[in-house]
């Protein structure tokens, strides 16, 4: 590794360190949902090491206590995470054209919220070691706390563990909650989506389907309609 590059990485290193920690924080309370999908630490661990994404492992764990099909995991994964594609996108602009097709996609296995904020905010070229060095930091407290999370889980009594479950809906709560507050369309559709998932829980035709599968039909329907209804101008998405 050249001078320049050990800089760099040990840079990303410094700058991932308190992500990984509120990683850590989060990923304990999704181990506790791995917990109750019957994961074992060592799966709950490996499971956040490889995917390292909050609302789709959390998706994915509620599907696996339901023994949903593989096909339907999948395809909520794939909702769920959708939004990295764009980050993908974002980022591939912010490096160097030289940048080869290996080191593009090592970037691409960790493109989380917090990680593209940190890399999109670089002045000039990002660096590849520069993100190398934040996922170096970042990526064990979110394995780390999961994989402990369930370890917890299996010790703790089982009123704490529903306590803690909760934590990851107030984690949510905290990610539409601002936005919605800022734009009265996206707390319109916010509220929308709550009534129309419940009305599709208790509608007889539609509370047959698994509620990964209403999640997904509802996910992508109600997407689709405000994108039509509410497209956004070229001012407001730059």
């Amino acid at each position: 590794m050249k001078t320049e590059d050990r800089k760099e990485y040990l840079e990303g290193m410094k700058d991932g360190i308190p992500i990984g920690t509120g990683y850590f924080a989060v990923a304990f309370s999704l181990g506790i949902a791995a917990r109750n999908a019957g994961l074992t630490p060592f799966q709950g661990f490996l499971a956040s090491l490889s995917t390292n994404a909050s609302a789709g492992e959390y998706a994915v764990f509620t599907l696996i206590a339901q023994n949903a099909p593989y096909i339907e995991c999948a395809v909520m994964t794939l909702i769920a995470n959708a939004r990295y594609l764009l980050m993908s996108a974002a980022l591939s602009q912010k490096l160097h054209p030289d940048v080869p097709v290996a080191k593009r996609i090592l970037i691409g296995f960790d493109v989380t919220d917090e990680l593209f904020g940190i890399g999109i905010a670089r002045k000039g070229w990002l660096d590849p070691w520069y993100f190398y060095g934040a996922m170096t930091s970042s990526i064990p407290g979110w394995a780390i706390g999961t994989m402990l999370g369930v370890i917890m889980g299996n010790l703790l009594p089982a009123r704490i563990v529903s306590a803690l479950s909760v934590a990851l809906y107030g984690m949510f709560l905290a990610i539409i909650i601002p936005p919605a507050r800022e734009n009265r369309i996206v707390g319109v559709l916010v509220a929308v989506s709550f009534l129309l998932s419940w009305l599709c829980s208790v509608l007889p035709a539609v509370s047959a389907l698994s509620s990964g599968t209403r999640t997904i039909i509802l996910t992508i329907g109600i997407s689709t309609i405000a994108a039509l209804l509410f497209p956004r101008k070229d001012e407001e998405a730059s």
